[in-house]
């Protein structure tokens, strides 16, 4: 088994190993990404959306981070019509479809189809009629993630596909590796 010698702040080596993930280990993918640089729309919009639901579209979570190698893995489970805010990371990331669809502009994404972002490009994608399933690796085992165009008729379209979903969303069983996080 090769491994990679790199050293922190203080000058101690640290090794990256072979390593195993399980998803039983998944962590929270929100408390390792600070939100950055939120606007007055964002302020007002967030908590106006989360109150309609939109908290219960999605499902995050971050299944590796290795500061040595520099790289992460995390998985998203978006409920059918989610649709994720504009916004941005400061860090590359390649994006896979597992199941589902997601919808970035006139494009269809299905599964085996992916997509890459280059740190601080935004983006945004909307779940299809069935919801998404996409697996996420980034260049950093931290990243932060920055809102930007969502202004106050986002925010509220986003409250009203919530409200027009909130129902359905709670009736749907989690896909397979979801529930295997907790979902």
């Amino acid at each position: 088994m090769s491994s990679r010698a790199t050293s922190d702040d203080a000058g101690e080596a640290r090794v990256s190993r072979f390593q195993i993930f399980r998803a039983a280990d998944a962590q929270n993918m929100e408390e390792h990404m600070p939100t950055e640089g939120l606007s007055d729309a964002d302020l007002a919009g967030i908590p106006k959306a989360s109150a309609a639901g939109a908290a219960e579209g999605g499902f995050a979570r971050l299944l590796f981070a290795d500061p040595v190698s520099g790289l992460s893995v995390g998985y998203v489970w978006f409920k059918p019509n989610f649709v994720l805010p504009k916004h941005s990371h400061n860090a590359d990331c390649a994006y896979y479809v597992i199941s589902g669809e997601a919808r970035l502009g006139t494009e269809v994404l299905r599964p085996g189809d992916g997509f890459f972002v280059p740190a601080d490009h935004n983006y945004q994608y909307t779940a299809g009629p069935d919801g998404v399933e996409v697996l996420e690796v980034r260049n950093a085992p931290a990243f932060n993630i920055r809102l930007s165009g969502n202004g106050e008729a986002a925010w509220r379209r986003f409250a009203d596909i919530a409200v027009a979903n909130r129902e359905r969303w709670r009736q749907i069983t989690p896909p397979p590796a979801a529930a295997a996080m907790g979902a």
